[in-house]
C-alpha cells in the first residue's frame, strides 16, 4: 500500500468536463499543486452521494485557503457515471473527477477492495490523501464500513 512520501505511479485517467472528455496521466493531474484527493468505492452510492462528496464541496473554499490547488475524487468508475455523478450533485466546477474505470490506479496504489459480495466487483477502498507535486503528503484510509477520517473536514485539520 502506498504510504506518505511515496510518488504515485503514472497511470491515466479519464477526466469528464464540461468542454468533453480529456485523458490525462498522474503527472499532468499531481505535478507542481496540492492536491485533495479522495476515493469513494463507487459514485452514487448511498455514503459517497449524502456525505463524502458533499463534504469536499461544501469545504472547497476553506481548502483552497489553506493552500489546495485542486481538490480531486477518483473512482472505480467509468467516466460517464463519474460525468453524471458530478452534474448530479453540482460539483462539475468544484471537483475534478478523476474515473479510474478499470481500478489500474486503485490496484497501483494498492487500495483496491473487492465488494464483489455486494455485486459491486473491484472497487477502491474510501480514502482521502493530500498530495504535493505528486508525492503523498498525508493518507487516510477507512476501515470498511466507516466515514471518518476521509471526509474533508479531517483533512483540513492536516492542513
Amino acid at each position: 500500500m502506498i504510504k506518505a512520501g511515496d510518488r504515485l505511479p503514472d497511470v491515466q485517467f479519464s477526466i469528464p468536463g464540461p468542454e468533453g472528455t480529456t485523458q490525462a496521466r498522474t503527472a499532468e493531474v499531481f505535478a507542481g499543486k496540492t492536491v485533495a484527493l479522495f476515493a469513494v468505492p463507487g459514485a452514487f452510492t448511498p455514503t459517497c452521494s449524502a456525505k463524502h462528496l458533499p463534504s469536499f464541496k461544501e469545504k472547497a473554499g476553506d481548502l483552497r485557503a489553506k493552500g489546495v490547488d485542486t481538490i480531486a475524487c477518483t473512482s472505480v468508475n467509468d467516466l460517464f457515471v463519474m460525468k453524471a455523478w458530478a452534474k448530479d450533485q453540482g460539483v462539475e466546477s468544484d471537483i475534478v473527477m478523476l474515473a479510474d474505470g478499470s481500478g489500474e490506479f486503485a490496484k497501483a496504489i494498492g487500495l483496491d477492495a473487492d465488494f464483489s459480495k455486494f455485486g459491486m466487483g473491484l472497487r477502491s477502498k474510501r480514502y482521502s490523501m493530500i498530495v504535493k507535486d505528486g508525492v503523498v503528503d498525508q493518507l487516510n484510509v477507512e476501515e470498511p464500513g466507516e466515514y471518518k477520517v476521509s471526509s474533508a473536514e479531517h483533512m483540513l485539520g492536516q492542513l
